[in-house]
């Protein structure tokens, strides 16, 4: 009798271990589907020779973005700036990091602002064919640009959303050819946190 009651007690607390696990599960994912207010980098992060920004903002199933990039953490020497907007879809859990859904993030536009006239820069970021203007944003949702694919060919980014205890909010980090356009090219590791302003 003894064995049997310790065998039910053990039952009884993996199933409520079960049950706490999979509460906090769908609580994560119903968190992220509801995404609302803005997120940022809390400081520009490094890319190797240059700093970027993120900011991001969520309302009711909808994203924006808006990113730049610059030569310097103070983002004084800007390169260029992208601005998009959409709409996500959560997908299943990810089979590689813990408490992080796969995700898309559809682009109905894409936007491109250069923001230096350096000729050199211009050229190693393949900025020279996509006739920009200083400081004058350009939509290139038709023809795209540089590393910066048509909607028509890109329509969306396959990603990761983690969201911790804390409330930071964590993307996939981008390949370096900038191309998540179908789930074999999701990432596979999650960038530094943005946090809600």
């Amino acid at each position: 009798m003894r064995i049997s009651i310790t065998f039910f007690a053990i039952i009884a607390v993996a199933l409520m271990a079960f049950a706490f696990k999979s509460n906090s599960t769908e609580e994560l994912k119903t968190k992220l589907e509801n995404l609302s207010g803005t997120y940022a980098d809390p400081a520009p992060y490094n890319y190797g020779t240059a700093w970027g920004k993120r900011v991001f903002t969520f309302d009711k199933g909808k994203w924006t973005l808006d990113f730049t990039l610059a030569l310097d953490p103070e983002l004084k020497m800007q390169v260029f700036k992208f601005r998009t907007f959409g709409t996500y879809k959560l997908q299943e859990k990810s089979g590689k990091l813990a408490d992080t859904y796969n995700a898309v993030f559809y682009e109905k536009k894409k936007f491109l602002t250069l923001k230096t006239n350096d000729e050199n820069l211009i050229k190693a970021f393949g900025f020279a064919p996509c006739g920009l203007t200083l400081d004058v944003e350009q939509d290139v949702s038709v023809n795209g640009c540089s590393a910066w694919k048509s909607v028509k060919e890109c329509p969306g980014d396959y990603d990761l959303l983690s969201l911790d205890k804390d409330g930071k909010l964590y993307f996939g980090a981008r390949p370096r050819d900038n191309d998540m356009c179908s789930a074999e090219k999701r990432p596979v590791a999650l960038t530094p946190p943005v946090v809600k302003m």
